[in-house]
């Protein structure tokens, strides 16, 4: 019974780590180019309603997941238009386009399912690769997983490769640590910029659709619950590297599981102690208390040619 529930723990770990490592991929990018997205959140929340939206109205949870994609671009050119041409403050504008999102969807939730509806909606299958979904325990647990997990694993390992052995990788660390450099060269430093942020958009699209479509296959009034600002702390916990970032990710993770997990062991903690830790580990992350922290030399400032 005690390795079944580590089990379980170690999937539900893995289970709660993924929409925030696709976010926080994304939101790596972008700060490496030099802009902080801080509507992260706002884009996951966008995705998780318009991917949920999307499968209930087509019955195509594959469908889903793309209008949710399309529907968080719009987001994602907001905040690059107000963040890199008009050079608006980028925390101000993130933390707006949030506030935004959140009523918005709210009314939209309410006016579609209704104020208290719990509508279940086509979700994407899970699936489990061969070999693997034969380890005893660990298969049914941890490694059946819904397919986008797998497909986010492989789109986080390309984007990788692309930041560190490619031309574009070079050109977009560049952009946040020596922007003046790259105008030189004959590159455009607000194009880097943008394509950095709609990228960003692109990746917290598909973690609010894990949420809504890959996980608990319904939509609630403000599901994300702060995790674009964990994934934002993931982005500063690891150091803008991607590989500590990873491990972030499934610290904060493994955080939340404990709300469920603890009390399966007989360990009783307050419950609001357990929401709070993922939080404050990311409180520890941002205040600099896990080790020296290294910001791309840009980061949230406009580039001016």
């Amino acid at each position: 019974m005690g390795w079944e529930m580590a089990a379980v723990f170690a999937g539900s770990t893995v289970r709660l780590a993924a929409p925030l490592l696709l976010s926080a991929t994304g939101e790596l990018v972008s700060e490496r180019a030099g802009v902080l997205n801080m509507s992260v959140e706002g884009m996951m929340l966008t995705g998780a309603f318009a991917g949920a939206v999307g499968s209930w109205a087509t019955g195509s949870p594959a469908m889903g997941l793309l209008i949710g994609v399309l529907a968080v671009l719009p987001v994602a050119l907001l905040q690059a238009v107000l963040s890199i041409t008009l050079r608006a403050n980028q925390i101000v504008t993130g933390v707006g386009i949030n506030i935004l999102v959140l009523g918005a969807t709210t009314l939209a939730y309410r006016e579609i399912f209704g104020g208290r509806s719990r509508t279940e909606i086509p979700g994407l299958a899970k699936w489990a690769p061969p070999g693997l979904a034969d380890i005893p325990l660990l298969g049914e647990h941890v490694f059946h997983q819904t397919w986008l997990l797998y497909a986010g694993l492989v789109i986080v390992a390309l984007i990788a490769w692309m930041m560190r052995h490619t031309a574009v990788g070079l050109a977009l660390h560049a952009a946040g640590a020596a922007p003046k450099a790259v105008d030189k060269s004959g590159l455009s430093v607000t194009a880097i910029r943008y394509g950095a942020v709609m990228l960003t958009g692109v990746m917290s699209a598909l973690a609010g659709c894990f949420l809504s479509i890959g996980d608990i296959h319904t939509f609630t009034e403000g599901m994300t619950n702060g995790a674009g600002y964990l994934a934002i702390a993931a982005v500063i916990f690891g150091n803008w590297r991607i590989g500590r970032m990873l491990g972030a990710c499934l610290l904060f993770g493994a955080a939340t599981a404990l709300q469920f997990q603890l009390p399966a062991f007989g360990i009783h903690v307050p419950s609001a102690l357990l929401i709070m830790l993922p939080y404050l580990l990311a409180l520890l992350a941002v205040g600099g208390l896990v080790g020296r922290q290294t910001a791309p030399a840009y980061l949230t400032q406009a580039y001016v040619r």
